[in-house]
């Protein structure tokens, strides 16, 4: 009884810390405050994934959520255009009366539409049949034993193909939109001298981890969306700590779409003896594996590239294709 009080005091604790975490990022009026307050809402996200017992997704949210998200919008607040000792904020116009008018219908017409969306999960039943039992029933037949893997890599592979393509797509968008702006030279690295130590600590860990994540995806939580989170951001660590990627634009490109050729690729090449990505029960987990491989290493290059926010032959070229480090990066 006492440890089931604590579970719903810790439960409530989780519930308010993250509705006045987006409440505060939502209502500041300072930009960095906000974005602060942003990446403080996301690694509380990941608390919340750890205490639903989902690791992976736990990862995946401390990675994305609040690393990758959080330094894009701090490199996006750094390059906003502003007078020499003016902090960039949000607008400081006294609010009109319309504009109350406004914030008043958008809360009512909020209002109106959580009580119905509130009705209806709370007349949802304790439990529901779902589709578990067919996952349950044909999981021998996908080659791994993980039901997560199970659907999205085999019973529901179109899904995650769209998706992998659609991530592919908003890199290419951003790059078309960034193809008109001058692209500066190189992230301005932070000078910290601890983060040099920190970088080159976390980085061989953070590596680990992917490999580790997507391994045991098969029949455990994991795979390739946290593993290459992982790995796009240890590099964006690293490239704020002052070190420089060097890479042909072919290849760079060439990994980026590696994922969508491989599971394309995979599926047509099974289309000889059946469905498109049917996979012979037999090669079923290894085929599984390659992709996810393919796709780790086109998810990390991806995040990295929309950190960046700009096209590879914009990125600083040499005749060197490797990581790259010298005093002389260091402003």
């Amino acid at each position: 009884m006492a440890s089931t009080v604590v579970h719903w005091l810790l439960d409530a604790l989780f519930i308010l810390t993250l509705l006045l975490l987006a409440w505060r990022a939502l209502a500041s009026t300072d930009l960095f405050t906000a974005i602060v307050v942003f990446i403080g809402f996301g690694l509380m996200m990941a608390l919340v994934w750890l205490r639903l017992r989902a690791p992976d997704i736990a990862l995946a949210e401390a990675a994305i959520g609040a690393g990758l998200t959080g330094a894009l919008l701090l490199n996006a607040y750094a390059k906003q255009k502003r007078t020499p000792g003016e902090a960039p904020s949000a607008s400081t116009k006294p609010e009109s009366g319309r504009e109350h008018v406004i914030q008043f219908v958008f809360l009512v017409v909020g209002v109106m539409l959580l009580i119905p969306l509130g009705w209806a999960i709370l007349s949802l039943p304790l439990s529901g049949e779902g589709l578990r039992s067919n996952v349950e029933q044909h999981i021998s037949l996908s080659g791994v034993s993980n039901p997560v893997t199970a659907v999205l890599l085999n019973f529901r592979g179109y899904d995650t193909l769209l998706e992998i393509a659609v991530l592919l797509l908003a890199m290419l968008a951003i790059w078309v939109v960034s193809a008109h702006e001058t692209p500066s030279t190189r992230i301005q690295p932070v000078e910290f001298s601890a983060l040099w130590g920190l970088s080159a600590t976390l980085t061989p860990i953070l590596i680990l981890t992917a490999g580790y994540v997507l391994w045991i995806g098969s029949n455990r939580p994991g795979g390739a969306f946290q593993a290459g989170a992982l790995l796009g951001g240890a590099a964006v660590m690293l490239i704020l700590s002052g070190y420089t990627f060097t890479m042909k634009p072919f290849w760079l490109r060439l990994i980026v779409a590696l994922a969508l050729l491989v599971f394309i690729a995979t599926g047509a090449a099974l289309t000889a003896n059946g469905a498109f990505l049917q996979y012979p029960t037999e090669w079923a987990g290894t085929l599984i594996l390659v992709i996810e491989t393919a796709a780790t290493v086109s998810i990390g290059a991806i995040l990295v590239l929309l950190f960046l926010g700009r096209r590879p032959d914009d990125l600083p070229a040499n005749k060197k294709t490797d990581l790259v480090h010298s005093d002389k990066d260091i402003p």
